[in-house]
């Protein structure tokens, strides 16, 4: 039997996952290779023969996404799988024009074949968008639980920035965890905030064994989405945050829009931000999409701990990188900290960038002129070049919106302050007393939602 040819195209991710539920011992496959954007130093890698299995004992390569139409013709390609998030869905069918012109099929692997099944229950958290405020909700979900007196354990999507090898599976407790793991920046923005919580983190590469492990020492698993991506785990409750600063986007951004349409709970956040127009656009086309979702419409106000030292200073604003990047924003908690304050001046960090700092703001032109400095951190190097800027720059204060302690990470010489910025205390009340009342229920009946309400 011929085997049919395949590339999977990704991000260091949902790509990784398809491969490992779908295709790894799927003997009517080879997949020749991956495709790699969005993630710097991804492309060139090899995925494991740890992960890669059976057949494929010297791994799998991964290549740049702009050789794709070479390699289609190279390897002959009958197939090319689309397997990440948070684009645009013109932009898919531009890669599927891409692969179909150049003679191969394009698809996407089913949720029903990519989600595992608990055997304990599992909450999920997703978005529409990147930060649509996913974390912040997942973090309200998980106190909500533990106050019920659940053992929670949170499991991420996965960031496999380093060596695959050693990142099969990754248990967070403590923060000397994330210094084990080499995390960068943008991973400990994921996990530090549940550490900060005491709610044990998994993530990694391969979830079917990350799942049999949090199962041992859970009685709910919660799944913590990235990017727009749809769960890996079937859910017993599916959770999906929305965005009113970006409305519309809802319905016109991939996978976000699936992740609409199979929600049970649908969360428009950031309705103190908002306007009323734009909150009515995100409610109008829930109903379209998906009529029996309840919404619940979320404020998520910032603070700043040494909030009086901002009034009349020269401060340098740092935001989350992924929400800035493809996640297309130009404003953060940090930006909206600075004027509420009354900060002086934000300082413009264009001229003082270095490296692949100043390469983000010619790949992400709509950065320039926001004074805003993406907290990049995929590497050393870049976290490195990321602390030579601030140095670099003369302000009196840094204003960090990422929801981590950035000095843990890098040596900066300015003050810091960090911004937080949570669900407010209404809406943790809103869902609470939906996800008790009506949904979970399991209180002395802990297979009551995994047995379907």
């Amino acid at each position: 039997m011929n085997k049919k040819k395949v590339i999977i195209m990704g991000a260091a991710g949902r790509d990784f996952h398809d491969f490992n539920t779908y295709f790894r011992d799927n003997d009517e496959y080879e997949v020749v290779g991956f495709t790699a954007t969005q993630i710097p130093n991804i492309a060139g890698r090899l995925y494991p023969p740890a992960l890669s299995g059976k057949l494929y004992p010297s791994g799998i390569k991964i290549y740049t996404e702009k050789e794709l139409p070479e390699l289609i013709d190279k390897f002959n390609i009958d197939e090319v799988v689309f397997s990440y998030s948070d684009v645009p869905h013109e932009y898919v069918m531009h890669k599927a024009s891409i692969a179909l012109a150049n003679g191969a099929g394009f698809s996407f692997i089913p949720p029903k074949v990519t989600m595992l099944k608990s055997r304990v229950p599992v909450i999920a958290v997703c978005a529409v968008r990147t930060g649509c405020g996913k974390s912040q909700t997942t973090r309200a979900v998980s106190k909500i639980l533990k106050g019920m007196g659940k053992r929670v354990v949170v499991i991420r999507h996965p960031m496999p920035y380093g060596n695959l090898s050693e990142q099969i599976v990754e248990r967070f407790e403590t923060y000397a965890d994330l210094d084990k793991y080499r995390c960068t920046i943008e991973e400990r923005e994921e996990f530090e905030p549940h550490l900060d919580n005491n709610v044990i983190v998994y993530a990694g590469v391969d979830y079917q064994k990350i799942l049999e492990s949090a199962e041992k020492e859970a009685d709910i698993i919660l799944w913590d989405g990235g990017n727009n991506d749809i769960p890996f785990f079937k859910p017993d409750l599916h959770i999906v945050v929305t965005d009113p600063l970006r409305a519309g986007h809802e319905i016109s951004y991939h996978p976000g829009e699936a992740n609409m349409r199979m929600a049970d709970i649908i969360i428009i956040n950031k309705v103190d931000s908002a306007t009323r127009k734009d909150i009515e656009t995100i409610r109008h086309n829930v109903k379209e999409a998906n009529p029996d979702a309840i919404i619940i419409e979320a404020r998520s106000p910032v603070t700043v701990s040494g909030s009086e030292q901002i009034k009349n200073k020269r401060v340098i604003v740092i935001e989350d990188g992924p929400t800035l990047t493809h996640g297309g924003m130009s404003t953060g908690a940090g930006i909206i900290a600075t004027k509420q304050y009354g900060a002086l001046q934000i300082m413009d960090p264009v001229p003082f960038s270095v490296g692949t700092i100043s390469e983000v703001y010619r790949k992400y032109p709509h950065l320039i002129n926001t004074g805003i400095l993406p907290a990049m951190g995929y590497s050393q190097s870049q976290m490195n070049e990321l602390q030579e800027t601030i140095n670099k720059m003369d302000a009196d204060l840094v204003i960090s919106g990422t929801p981590i302690d950035i000095t843990r990470v890098i040596k900066v010489n300015k003050p810091v302050l960090r911004v937080r910025y949570e669900l407010d205390n209404d809406t943790v009340s809103t869902l609470k007393n939906y996800l008790v009342n009506n949904l979970l229920n399991v209180t002395g009946k802990s297979t009551a939602m995994h047995q379907g309400i």
